[in-house]
């Protein structure tokens, strides 16, 4: 594959490989995520199923919403948002970095860990955040792998990852150390992990252990998915179309004898 073409089959960690060796600069989508990177080096991963670095920052409260907004606002155009947060002493770099490594391994374990087959690359494509402290490939693979390795030691049903959960009636939050405790209290059936994840300002994969010991515990599974709404019959519905002929029927004799 060109660098130059914009379709992809195949394993996205084998393309990754391909991209690094060959210095790529784009993003690489995946079924659960988006990989961007800068001379072969990962700089930013985004998935539905992690929260963004926006929200860890703001909802821990390392940063105020107008402040992440303005930085958006200023410097989006620009892919140096990130740069504008340390520049503007909003953040320091070091706390950027942080708070970046951390949602840049949590979103590249789900656009890895959930059928990640590559679907499409597009070269020169750069993310508005821009570059804050890029990461080797094999730095990201290594990681995801460790991860999805932790995790299926736990509890091996990938399921408690991105699908809502629910927890049995017995199951008391009070009675669990205090991470395991919030993390339980906030599933209610709908949240999935990383909205729980999102609701606590915790890393997706710190939740992610938490859920998996729960669920090895027998205290939260998937919820089920929910019934179909029933289907009411319309009173009436479809005698318009038996009667139909019958009446034409009618009409058709009227005339007749109206002829005769």
């Amino acid at each position: 594959m060109t660098l130059a073409a914009t379709r992809a089959d195949g394993s996205a960690p084998a393309l990754l490989d391909t991209l690094a060796a060959d210095r790529a600069t784009g993003a690489l989508t995946t079924r659960s995520g988006v990989f961007y990177l800068a001379a072969g080096h990962v700089v930013h991963v985004e998935s539905a199923h992690s929260p963004a670095l926006g929200d860890l920052l703001t909802r821990s409260g390392a940063l105020a919403p107008a402040g992440w907004w303005e930085a958006v606002e200023r410097a989006g155009a620009r892919q140096r948002v990130g740069r504008q947060l340390v520049d503007s002493g909003r953040l320091t770099t070091g706390a950027l970095e942080l708070a970046h490594a951390g949602a840049l391994f949590d979103a590249a374990y789900f656009a890895l860990a959930h059928d990640g087959t590559a679907l499409r690359f597009r070269p020169g494509v750069a993310h508005w955040l821009g570059a804050v402290r890029p990461v080797p490939v094999t730095t990201v693979l290594r990681e995801s792998c460790r991860r999805r390795a932790l995790l299926d030691r736990i509890w091996p049903d990938p399921a408690v990852d991105t699908a809502p959960l629910t927890r049995t009636p017995d199951a008391d939050p009070a009675a669990l150390p205090p991470r395991r405790g919030r993390a339980l209290a906030l599933v209610d059936g709908g949240r999935t992990a990383a909205q729980i994840a999102s609701a606590l300002a915790h890393r997706t994969f710190h939740t992610l252990v938490e859920l998996r010991r729960l669920a090895a515990a027998g205290l939260v599974a998937p919820a089920p998915p929910a019934p179909a709404p029933p289907v009411h019959p319309v009173p009436g519905a479809g005698r318009a179309d038996r009667d139909e002929p019958d009446t034409a029927l009618l009409r058709r004799l009227l005339d007749a004898l109206e002829a005769l």
